[in-house]
This record gives C-alpha cells, structure tokens and sequence, in this order.
C-alpha cells in the first residue's frame, strides 16, 4: 500500500514536497543554517528562519524537447512587446550589465520552520564519550514473552501448553478411553449370554455418546503465546551547568554565558530525553536553581570558583552516584579568581570533580574584541589549562563576541571530541 501525504501547510504547499525537498536537499540547507547561525544570536536562531541556498545543487534530471518552434500568447502583457529583452529574475533593477559581466550566483531562499532549524543545526552534535554504566529506563520499547493468551495469531498457537489442557479437562470429565471401549467390544464378540450382551451394547453406546460430547480438542483449551512490549534500556547522564554571575562579570559577558547555556539546554533536551540537568549559579557562594533563576535571577557579589565546584561535588555524592551515572559538566566564567582560592579550586578539581565526571567543558567570556586588546591567560584559565595538558578530560574556550557561541558550541560538543583528551 503506498500513502500520498497530500495535506497541506498553513501557506497551502504541499507537505509531502517540502519533506522530500528537505531530504534531497539536507546537504545544502543544513549547510546554509550553519551559515546563517553565525550572523544570528539564539533567540532568533530558535526561531527559525529563511535561509538560502545555491541553485546549482538543486539540478534534477528532466526530459526536454530538442528544436521545433512554439507560438504562445501570453495574455495581460502591457509592458513588453515583441522583440524585448527580458531582464533576468532576480537580478536589481536598474542595474544593465551584459552576458559575462562580474560574478554573481543564483540562490534559493527557503523557509525554516523552528524545530527544523535546530534539528539541522544539532544534526551532528552528541554528548561526547557516553559510556553505559548502569541501564535507565526510556520510551523506547522492546518485546518480551509475556505468558499466554486465549486469542492471537495462529502463527502464535502454543502446542504444549493447548494439548496440556485439553489433558487436563478429558481427565476432569472422565471422558472415556478409547482402550476401555475396545476392551468391551471385544467382550461383546465372545459373550453368549443375550441379557449379558444387551447390558455390553448399551454401555458402550453410552461411552461413545460421552466421548463425542467431550471432544479431544476443544476451543477452550488453545493458548497463544501472549507479547508485550517492554522499555529498552540506555544510558543514563547528568549534566552539570556551572555560571559565573559575579560582579566581575558584566552584562556582555552574562549574555555571553547565558546565550551559551541556553543553546546547550535546548541541545541537551532535543537529543537527551532522560539526561537529567543540574543548574548551578555563582558568586563568591554557590547555590542550585531553576532554570528561570539560572538564566534571568540578579545576583552579584565577589568570585570563589571553588564555592560552585564544591556545590556539584555535594550535589553528585548525594543524589548521582558516579557508578550509576556518566557525569558531564559545562562551567561560564570570565577567568577572574580569588588568588587564595586558586589552590582550593584545583584540588576539588584533580580530586573531586574529574576523576568522576567523563566531560568537562570550560568556556571563558570576555569583553568584546573591537572594544578592549587581547588580554592574557586568566589564573582560572591558566589552571585548567595545565589540567588539560597532564590529561584530564577537559575542553575549553575562550568566546568574546555573540558570533562565536554557536561555532564554540558546535566544536565542544562534536562526536570526535574524545580526541581532545589525548596528552
């Protein structure tokens, strides 16, 4: 049976073209959305869009009639008349340039819809280095045997269990045994006496009587083997979210972190659908939220890295056993530390929160690039920095304007990234 989606969409194209248009065309259009995520900030980008694409990926094979001559009247026409040239679609008007002059490209403009853009952009973006350590339930379903049935496909008929069965109700009823009437008519050819014979002649006509009442087989007695789909069980992960919201950070790099966090929740619940999410906000203390607090709540204060660290390391020894869960952590800061704190943070670092967590992602905002120079190292970066370089399993980056999120995103969050770990 084959099914033609003909419904249409609110701008009444057909939904069955533009699904198929999406899948010929997946290359050059998921291309296009990374394109166009550069020059957009997540709000828009979460609302989709228009995007373009060249035309010459879009050739399809056609059949075309070679020569001949065709007479057509276009009907409405009050602006050309026989011999003009008609300027090229598309091209601006005004503008007069013959064949061959300067370089130019056709391209198809798009539309996207919101899950179909972030579905694109996410397309080839995974948890890194996801190792099953203890099996969680999901909404993926599996079959398993799940006893008998009184109804069912033939091709599901347990024999043992239905001929079982039927033993068990012939012997309830005592339906006669073939060998017990055998054995009276063998009697009955060997008996002279006629009062004898006539007792042996109703006996056994009763039994046969009995026998065709209670059958052999009967409907009653059939199983089928019964099915039912059982949860297939996966991995299952935390993910830690740690923000710097001190007063060494401003505004630009609040929204810098904040932009950040929000494409990483948006990623981690489209593609994760039991990762659980932990929010962690700092200042010079630390203190779990939700996720309105974590990313619109004021707060200010001084800066003690080691009060978030230490936060998550009570939050994991409480309610995420690292036996149990893979741990994945993601920090925002803008480098600035207390300098007695630097030691503190390193050791809940190297003894604490790496040795249990499989991933750990820095990302260090700054001012904007075309305001301020290029500065040194930060002592926070400098510390993971020397982390990573002895092994641990960190990543980081630094990002200083709005451009920069979703390319840094994308490279901490790629499917190869476990070749960052190596020494």
């Amino acid at each position: 049976m084959h099914i033609v989606d003909r419904r249409l969409n609110p701008g009444s194209k057909s939904l069955e073209n533009r699904q198929r248009f999406l899948r010929r065309a997946k290359a050059l259009v998921q291309q296009a959305v990374k394109k166009t995520s550069h020059d957009r900030d997540i709000k828009d980008v979460l609302e989709g869009g228009e995007v373009s694409i060249p035309l010459d990926g879009m050739d399809e094979p056609r059949f075309r009639r070679e020569g001949g001559t065709r007479d057509m009247i276009l009907p409405g026409n009050k602006k050309f008349i026989e011999g003009d040239i008609l300027p090229r679609s598309g091209g601006s008007g005004g503008k007069a340039g013959g064949a061959g002059e300067g370089d130019s490209e056709d391209a198809f403009r798009f539309v996207l819809s919101r899950e179909e853009f972030v579905d694109l952009f996410l397309d080839d973006l995974e948890l890194p280095d996801l190792a099953k350590r203890k099996l969680a339930e999901v909404e993926s379903e599996g079959i398993r045997r799940a006893g008998y049935a009184t109804s069912g496909s033939p091709a599901n008929i347990s024999i043992s269990r239905t001929v079982s069965r039927a033993m068990a109700r012939r012997v309830a009823l005592r339906r006669p045994k073939p060998e017990e009437i055998a054995a009276l008519e063998a009697e009955l050819l060997i008996c002279g006496d006629e009062a004898r014979r006539a007792e042996l002649l109703a006996e056994i006509e009763a039994l046969k009587a009995k026998a065709k009442r209670i059958p052999f087989i009967d409907p009653i007695d059939i199983r089928y083997r019964r099915f039912e789909t059982t949860p297939k069980p996966i991995a299952q992960a935390v993910m830690f979210c740690l923000m710097d919201v001190s007063g060494s950070m401003t505004e630009h790099m609040k929204d810098l972190a904040k932009r950040f966090y929000t494409l990483l929740y948006v990623f981690l619940k489209r593609r994760y659908r039991h990762v659980e999410i932990v929010f962690i906000r700092h200042t010079d203390r630390a203190e779990e939220v939700d996720e309105d607090t974590f990313f619109h709540g004021p707060a200010s204060g001084g800066t003690l890295v080691s009060s978030a660290l230490q936060e998550m390391h009570e939050i994991v020894r409480s309610r995420f056993r690292p036996a149990d869960w893979n741990i994945y952590a993601a920090q925002a800061s803008d480098g600035d530390n207390s300098t007695s704190d630097g030691e503190v943070a390193g050791r809940l670092l190297t003894e604490k929160i790496l040795p249990v967590s499989q991933f750990f992602a820095y990302l260090e905002v700054g001012q904007d690039a075309g305001l301020t120079f290029e500065m040194p190292d930060s002592s926070l970066w400098t510390l993971y920095e020397r982390l990573r370089l002895a092994g641990a399993p960190l990543s980081m980056r630094k990002v200083c304007e709005r451009s920069e999120i979703f390319p840094v995103f994308h490279d901490l969050f790629q499917r190869r990234v476990r070749q960052e770990r190596a020494p």
